[in-house]
């Protein structure tokens, strides 16, 4: 199939599931690639852990910070309630810098995060990641702002309120009045800064491939798997990758190894039009289309 063929059929399908996406697939080896407005940017969500781990093992490496140092997280002091790790945690712990990048990345612990992010702040880390040659990454803020969404002040029941929100309240410049969701005030970045990302990861470049290994290694045993892990894991494909929700958008970037040398990064970032906060089908269609991408580079190469 020609790609302009390709591309048009899967900016239909996107459009009937309610989304539009900035989708970016980029051979590894030839630098080939194909993608749907790769260039747009999206509020990056917890995608911004993944360059906040570069460069906090890059300050371990070099001595600035101690892997091993642990800190004290009080549930309702250091720690506020959340949906998943040290927020859900009823008594003070002790854990390692190093374990809570781990937190961070594989289970997409915000209150991990925001704990590096306080040895780290986001500033440094954007200046880190300049210096590392990596452009098209903003990052403005904390992890803690996206738990200070307008669905954090509602009832469960009435969470499909902040998607509507988020749905109409955006402008044609990507400006929006939920600031969590405005590429000019939040953490954003688009699927070519992500694929650049990872392909400075998984290739040689300016960050130390001690850092990179680590990070590629936690990548690897990401539980968030419901996105784009079915259409691009299995026993001869491991998928490496890193999620990022905050309402309406859904986000995953990914690299798939091919037991035959083909090595594919994967960069999947998506607003939906459907005031919901469960959409299996929208997380489905993801990994349809990056995958649709992806089996057209394969078999041009």
């Amino acid at each position: 199939m020609r790609a302009h063929s390709l591309l048009r059929g899967l900016r239909e399908q996107l459009d009937d599931g309610g989304l539009r996406g900035s989708f970016l697939v980029r051979d590894l080896r030839t630098g080939e690639e194909i993608g749907i407005e790769p260039d747009l940017e999206f509020a990056s969500a917890s995608l911004v852990k993944v360059p906040l781990a570069i460069v906090t093992l890059d300050r371990i490496r070099r001595g600035e910070l101690d892997g091993a140092e642990e800190l004290l997280v009080r549930p309702g002091v250091d720690a506020v309630r959340g949906p998943t790790g040290l927020g859900l945690f009823r008594h003070p712990a002790r854990v390692a810098i190093d374990d809570l990048v781990y937190l961070s990345v594989v289970i997409s612990d915000n209150i991990a995060a925001d704990l590096l992010f306080a040895r780290t702040p986001p500033a440094e880390v954007a200046a880190a990641l300049k210096a590392f040659g990596i452009h098209g990454i903003s990052v403005r803020h904390t992890l803690g702002d996206l738990m200070e969404t307008p669905q954090e002040q509602l009832a469960p029941d009435d969470a499909h309120l902040a998607h509507t929100l988020a749905i109409q309240a955006g402008t044609a410049g990507r400006g929006h009045s939920v600031p969590q969701l405005d590429v000019t005030r939040a953490n954003a970045g688009s699927a070519r800064a992500y694929v650049d990302l990872l392909q400075a990861l998984w290739l040689p470049s300016a960050i130390p491939a001690e850092v990179a290994a680590r990070v590629r290694e936690l990548m690897g045993v990401n539980i968030h798997r419901q996105r784009l892990t079915p259409d691009f894991n299995s026993d001869a494909s491991p998928w490496a990758s890193k999620t990022g929700s905050v309402l309406n958008l859904r986000h995953e970037i990914g690299v798939v190894a091919h037991s035959d040398g083909d090595l594919f990064a994967v960069a999947a970032l998506t607003e939906s039009r459907v005031p919901a906060l469960v959409q299996p089908e929208a997380e489905a269609l993801m990994g349809q289309v990056a995958r649709r991408l992806r089996d057209h580079l394969r078999a041009r190469a």
